[in-house]
């Protein structure tokens, strides 16, 4: 009988071959949730505390829409003008809410399913600068500089068309702020055009006021075919701050969320309390704010449209204590969102969470670690989404596209981890190993048992080095950061999506305000 087959040349050959999804090593939706920082008492505790702040605390600043929903439902609203969330609303909230929701791609083989502990890594963020380390050399040591410049919205579309090439990033939220467009209305509509048009992922959006959010419905009601084909699979949600923390509605975000309910569109229920600021220091304190707040934000939503698809989104962010800076690559950064999606999942709710933030200023090894334990974390905690996780430096105040291809990479090993070890009869390899030892070559190189998993159990990196020394040297020494760069050039200067053609984005041009011109569109970079 033979198991054994040519080596390394039958090894290239079957990594030559393309593989099926089923059988990829990672792919989007894998099932987390080993990871669980909190006990089962803990969640109970947690739980309670959330629904005694809803009842006995409860917001302020709310829209009269928002009163009439609430009060008529149960709530109070208390002479010093606290609108109050009794747990009977809570409790018919949890059984009207929608469980299992999917967030639609433009292109089906990107619709993500969210149930259960399904995982799925994208972008998300307000970046106001790129890192732009490609174009300057530091004159005297011959190093990339970390040369920081406004993003702007050309920027927004190319780093939307490099996630669509990259594997492990599942869907695309703007990472950057157009910076070039300085009306509110026009920077809306263009983030959205920019990042629907620069891939076929789910896309995320945002709106600062309803009006921008009813032109933003109609340019997608464009895209999609009409209405009624946008209903039926509706390719991008909004992101709702809908919260001032500590429990303070914010008025317009919550004038936007009514709007994009009512027109069908998936809604991210985003609450961002800063611990030590406006949430409490205490990172129990800083879970239990932010649970409770995002909580009764999915109880107004269910009373706009009940069952209408919601992303459960507790986003406790951390401070530096000793200065007051956002610290997003932190250790307590990264224990306080995994312990946020295990509360997603204690009370079986489609969640997403933020993680990657680093607060290094360039894609380097701090950069490297503190990505490394956020995303570990969170990938496993059992959260559906997770945000901000590729490309973000300086606690969300750069995007670096070098960093987003280095990143791909590592989400890929975290993926990988977060599928975890099979345990039954054939991976258990007794076969396997009773035909090597007793068979022969007493190794399992070449063997067809491991032939045959080399594509279907191992993850291998784009960018990442696993070269001798000898060799790293022969072909330049170059860093991840040097490949990287390269790689990146490549895919900006070779991968245009066509999905919207030319003549669709004529139709759209003549009816909307689009500042990218289509001619930029296409190539700009040039490979190394």
């Amino acid at each position: 009988m033979v198991r054994r087959a040519g080596g390394r040349e039958a090894r290239k050959a079957l990594r030559a071959a393309p593989l099926a999804e089923e059988n990829k090593p990672v792919r989007p939706g894998q099932s987390g949730g080993r990871f669980m920082p909190l006990t089962e008492a803990d969640l109970k505790r947690v739980h309670e505390a959330m629904l005694d702040l809803l009842e006995n605390v409860g917001f302020t600043r709310q829209l009269p829409s928002c009163v009439e929903m609430v009060t008529k439902a149960g709530g109070k609203l208390t002479a010093e003008g606290r609108l109050l969330f009794p747990r009977e609303l809570i409790e018919w909230t949890m059984e009207t809410c929608a469980r299992d929701i999917t967030l639609y791609g433009q292109s089906p083989e990107h619709d993500m399913h969210l149930s259960g502990n399904k995982i799925h890594f994208g972008t998300a963020g307000a970046a106001v600068h790129v890192v732009d380390e490609w174009k300057h050399h530091d004159q005297y040591t011959g190093r990339k500089a970390g040369v920081y410049r406004e993003s702007t919205l050309q920027d927004l579309y190319d780093a939307a068309r490099l996630v669509d090439h990259h594997e492990h990033i599942h869907f695309f939220q703007r990472c950057m702020v157009a910076r070039d467009i300085e009306q509110p209305a026009a920077m809306d509509l263009n983030t959205t055009y920019a990042s629907v048009s620069g891939t076929t992922k789910h896309c995320g959006v945002s709106y600062v006021e309803p009006q921008h959010a009813e032109e933003g419905l109609k340019l997608l009601h464009e895209i999609a075919g009409g209405e009624d084909k946008w209903r039926a699979r509706p390719f991008a949600s909004v992101s709702c701050c809908f919260v001032v923390p500590p429990l303070r509605f914010a008025e317009d975000a919550c004038r936007v969320m009514e709007v994009c309910i009512r027109g069908g569109m998936p809604v991210l229920l985003l609450a961002a309390g800063q611990a030590g600021a406006t949430s409490p220091a205490s990172l129990a304190g800083a879970v239990v704010q932010e649970c409770a707040e995002s909580l009764a934000a999915l109880a107004y939503a269910n009373l706009i449209v009940p069952g209408h698809p919601c992303i459960y989104g507790p986003w406790p962010f951390v401070s530096d204590l000793r200065t007051g800076a956002m610290s997003g690559g932190s250790g307590e950064q990264a224990i306080l969102m995994a312990a946020c999606g295990q509360v997603g999942r204690y009370l079986n709710l489609p969640t997403g969470i933020a993680a990657g933030m680093a607060d290094s200023k360039i894609p380097d090894a701090q950069s490297g670690f503190e990505k490394g334990y956020t995303l570990a974390l969170a990938g496993h905690s059992g959260a559906n989404l997770v945000y901000e996780t590729v490309g973000m430096q300086a606690s969300l105040l750069g995007f670096s596209f070098e960093g987003a291809t280095i990143d791909n990479d590592m989400l890929g090993a975290i993926n990988r981890s977060v599928r975890g070890v099979e345990v039954d009869t054939e991976n258990l390899a007794l076969e396997a190993i009773e035909d090597v030892c007793i068979n022969g070559p007493e190794h399992f190189l070449g063997h067809q048992a491991t032939l045959s998993r080399m594509e279907s159990d191992y993850v291998y990196p784009d960018v990442g080095n696993r070269l001798t020394p000898a060799e790293w040297k022969e072909l330049g020494s170059k860093t991840v950061n040097d490949v990287a760069r390269e790689k990146t050039k490549e895919i900006l200067a070779t991968h245009f999506p066509t999905h919207i053609s030319d003549e669709l984005d004529a139709r759209i041009r003549e009816k909307f305000d689009i500042r990218l011109p289509r001619e930029q569109m296409k190539a700009r970079f040039e490979p190394e």
